[in-house]
């Protein structure tokens, strides 16, 4: 998704949404720039040179050096050990919790992205389904609560995709970890941090180092979720 990031505040955490220099050139192209550029290469290089974008962009090695300076920061958060959201939870009777309750850990540690796909009511009683970026959620949001059994979770309209089968209310967000793909053959979901598109269509292969998992649950009309194991560079 382009034109979301507006190039200004590069001194804190801005740049973590981005996976590589191509992706943070990427979001100062807008739908306009290409429209009329019609080549992909072509806008990130005016972006580069200043031409496109918020016309202070960073170069490669700038880029690449505070995003070094942001993994080692978060090497050291990270050695602070933290207590996953369902520790301690008896989930036994509640497969969709126990699910996620078993993917915390590796998706919080990166070693796993995975996409819940759910279809529900809604407290107004209306049908609603969507794709959820679980560790996006993780990240942003403060999960115990959903694993005592104090919220439940729902598509929302910031989610990767939403739709209310009343209201025809659709919306696409693309996250730090996925790329939403939309087209007229339906949803893909680009990985990232290695590239690779996860298939949703239950007819179709997922894809590489992706697996579809349908759960039978009473807690939900239909729940299926995506994994992806993702391979990171050493």
């Amino acid at each position: 998704m382009r034109g979301e990031y507006d190039g200004g505040g590069l001194g804190g955490d801005s740049l973590e949404q981005f996976a590589s220099y191509e992706d943070y050139l990427d979001a100062q192209v807008s739908e306009t720039d290409m429209y009329y550029l019609e080549d992909e290469e072509l806008a990130r290089q005016l972006v580069e040179l200043g031409y496109r974008g918020s016309g202070d962009t960073l170069k490669r090695d700038e880029f690449e050096a505070r995003k070094r300076a942001l993994r080692e920061r978060g090497t050291q958060k990270a050695n602070v050990p933290k207590q996953l959201a369902s520790a301690n939870k008896d989930l036994s009777a509640q497969p969709f919790l126990l699910a996620l309750a078993n993917r915390e850990a590796l998706v919080r540690n990166g070693k796993l992205t995975s996409i819940i796909f759910l279809r529900d009511k809604n407290a107004k009683g209306q049908e609603v389904s969507g794709y959820i970026d679980y560790a996006h959620r993780l990240k942003t949001e403060n999960f115990e609560p959903y694993f005592k059994g104090q919220k439940r979770l729902m598509p929302k309209p910031t989610d990767l995709s939403y739709y209310n089968w009343e209201t025809q209310t659709s919306t696409h967000n693309s996250t730090p970890n996925f790329q939403v793909i939309a087209d007229s053959d339906g949803l893909l979901f680009k990985n990232k941090r290695d590239r690779k598109v996860i298939n949703v269509d239950p007819k179709q292969n997922p894809g590489d180092n992706s697996s579809r998992n349908e759960l039978k649950t009473p807690e939900y009309l239909q729940v299926v979720i995506f994994d992806h194991l993702t391979r990171r560079k050493n």
